[in-house]
C-alpha cells in the first residue's frame, strides 16, 4: 500500500484507513467473529491506522473493545485514532467536558477499553468547539504522562482548528471530505498543508452513498441512516443519489465506485490518510485496493463539472 507522512507526527501511515465506527452496530448488527475478521482483512491489505472513538457502537465504547480486540492479535504495528468528547451524546446524555478531568477519566477508558498502555493519537470529537482550553490542558497532561503520543482535533469549520493550534501543538485534523462534500478545498485543507498538519478524512464514501450501491427506493434501517427515509432527510438522499447517477463513468472493471471515492480524496496533496469504514472482510480488502489506483486529469475535470457546487450536500457527522 502506499504511504505518507502523517503531518509532523513524522508517522508513516497507510493511504487508506479503516474507520471502525461501522462495526459497533449503529450501522446495522456485525457479530464479533464478523468484526474481527474485518479488522484483520484491513490490516493484510496494507491499512496500519484504525479510526474509532469512545462513542462509537452500541453500547457507546464498542468499537474501541473490538479494535483492542483485534490488534492484540496482531504482530505488526498498528495506530490507533480514538476521540473523546461526545460518549453518550446520541442516547441523549453527553458529558459535559467542563473540566480536564473528564478528559482524562474518559482517556483511562479508553485505554482499559483498548487494552494499550497509550493511544497513539487522540482526537477532540467536538467539531464546533467555541473554547478548546479544557481539552488542550487535559491533551498536554496526557502526553507528559505518556497516556497519549499525539493529539488534534475532528472539526468541521477552519477557525475551530486555527484555535485549536494556537501554539502549533496540534497534530492531526480529521475532517469530512468527499466528492460531494468539498467546502474544506477552500480553507482547512491548504491551513493543514500549510502548518504540517496531517489530515485524516471522513465521510469520503459519503455514508455509503458514494459505493454506488443504493437506489431511489432503498429504505435504511440503521440508526445513522434512518434520517434519509423520510422529509428534509430523504430529499437530500435523492440529490446525493442523483449525483451518484451522473458519476457511474468513473466504475470500470477494474474499480469500483467506492475506490473511485476514494481515489479522488487522495488526489488531494493536503490528504494523510483516507478512512474507509466496512462491516465485511470483503470490503474491508476492496477498499485497501484503491491505494493502487489514481483518478485522472480528465476524470477529475469531469467530477468538476458534475458536482459544480463545492458545497452541494454537507451532513453532520
Amino acid at each position: 500500500m502506499e504511504t505518507r507522512i502523517l503531518g509532523k507526527t513524522g508517522w508513516e501511515v497507510g493511504v487508506i484507513g479503516l474507520g471502525a465506527w461501522n462495526i459497533g452496530g449503529q450501522w446495522g448488527e456485525v457479530t464479533e467473529g464478523d468484526a474481527l475478521a474485518t479488522i484483520h482483512a484491513a490490516l493484510e491489505g496494507g491499512v496500519n491506522l484504525i479510526d474509532t472513538a469512545d462513542a462509537y457502537g452500541i453500547p457507546p465504547g464498542r468499537c474501541e473493545e473490538l479494535v483492542g480486540k483485534a490488534i492484540r492479535s496482531w504482530k505488526q504495528n498498528v495506530i490507533v485514532c480514538t476521540k473523546v468528547g461526545e460518549y453518550a451524546e446520541r442516547y441523549g446524555h453527553p458529558l459535559s467536558y467542563r473540566t480536564p478531568l473528564h478528559v482524562t477519566l474518559c482517556c483511562e477508558a479508553s485505554l482499559r477499553r483498548l487494552g494499550v498502555d497509550a493511544i497513539d493519537l487522540y482526537l477532540c470529537h467536538i467539531g464546533y468547539l467555541d473554547n478548546p482550553s479544557i481539552f488542550l490542558e487535559a491533551f498536554s497532561e496526557l502526553k507528559k504522562a505518556g497516556k497519549i503520543r499525539e493529539y488534534g482535533i475532528s472539526a468541521h469549520y477552519p477557525e475551530v482548528v486555527e484555535r485549536f493550534n494556537k501554539e502549533d501543538a496540534c497534530a492531526v485534523v480529521e475532517l469530512d471530505y468527499s466528492i460531494i462534500n468539498r467546502r474544506h478545498e477552500r480553507e482547512l485543507l491548504p491551513y493543514c498543508l500549510e502548518h504540517n498538519i496531517g489530515t485524516i478524512v471522513r465521510g469520503a464514501l459519503r455514508r455509503g452513498i458514494l459505493s454506488g450501491k443504493y437506489q431511489s427506493d432503498t429504505r435504511f434501517s440503521d440508526s445513522v441512516r434512518k434520517v434519509w427515509n423520510s422529509g428534509r432527510g430523504r430529499d437530500t438522499y435523492l440529490r446525493m443519489l442523483d449525483i451518484v447517477e451522473q458519476l457511474r463513468f468513473l466504475e470500470s472493471t477494474e474499480r469500483s465506485m467506492a475506490n473511485a471515492a476514494l481515489q479522488f480524496v487522495l488526489a488531494n496533496p493536503a490528504v494523510s490518510v483516507v478512512l474507509a469504514g466496512a462491516k465485511t472482510p470483503e470490503q474491508a480488502k476492496s477498499n485497501a485496493l484503491a491505494s493502487g489506483g489514481r483518478l485522472s486529469a480528465e476524470e477529475l475535470a469531469k467530477i468538476g463539472s458534475v458536482v459544480r457546487e463545492m458545497e452541494a450536500i454537507v451532513l453532520d457527522h
